[in-house]
């Protein structure tokens, strides 16, 4: 063999050595990814399922949103903590709401002292001046207990009373004055009325006549029912 084939045979030799070098760490390389797989380990079908699903649905969702609320804040379904503790007492009624609805010291007239008030009250105004307009009134349980409303002859608020509602003076014989409040559309005294009438000790079977001396000043005389007796008769 002469140096060509020297040559060529330790050239042919070198090529498949390195040949060889790399089919061996391509198989190592394969070996190392097999191995990897083997040991990895991996997902259940229903986790994959699952996941699928969550893919899908969130796909859906975004689909869903309109252009108009995309950009919006999505919806907060974050728990928010209520104060339950509220207190559970009962309220307690005021006092003018409990002397208002105490109606164990009601006091009723008989007929023969209604009547008899009733008539001194007539004979009282037939003797007033006659320019200043007045009527009548009769006490009844509506009107010194329980509401404390006392209704006025409608005639005569629309004849000689304001056309709005306005605060009246109640003065009585004595010159005492109390405010009360006329409400033009009810025609009658609300708030004012029940401090007059508690304070001058109403009841039940008392008349009243009130006098209108001034635009919105009444002066009231009181004939009480308490002052009947057998002799009246």
């Amino acid at each position: 063999m002469g140096d060509m084939g020297m040559k060529y045979e330790e050239l042919r030799q070198r090529q498949v050595e390195e040949n060889k070098k790399k089919m061996d760490l391509l198989k190592l390389n394969q070996l190392s990814i097999t191995l990897r797989e083997s040991t990895s380990p991996k997902p259940s079908p229903s986790k994959q399922s699952k996941r699928k699903a969550r893919s899908q649905e969130g796909e859906k969702l975004v689909l869903r949103r309109s252009s108009r609320v995309a950009n919006l804040p999505g919806t907060s379904y974050k728990e928010i903590a209520v104060n339950e503790d509220v207190d559970k007492r009962p309220r307690r009624l005021g006092r003018a709401y409990s002397q208002r609805r105490d109606l164990s010291g009601r006091v009723y007239a008989s007929p023969e002292a209604r009547a008899y008030a009733e008539n001194r009250a007539d004979a009282i105004q037939a003797e007033l001046d006659p320019k200043f307009p007045s009527f009548v009134k009769p006490m009844t349980q509506s009107h010194v207990t329980g509401g404390f409303w006392l209704g006025l002859p409608t005639h005569f608020c629309r004849k000689h009373l304001p056309k709005r509602d306005e605060h009246i003076m109640l003065e009585d014989e004595n010159g005492d004055t109390s405010e009360t409040l006329f409400l033009a559309r009810k025609a009658g005294l609300s708030a004012g009325w029940r401090g007059f009438s508690i304070s001058h000790e109403l009841v039940d079977g008392d008349a009243l006549v009130f006098q209108l001396i001034k635009s919105t000043t009444f002066k009231v005389y009181i004939i009480r029912a308490s002052e009947y007796t057998e002799d009246d008769q």
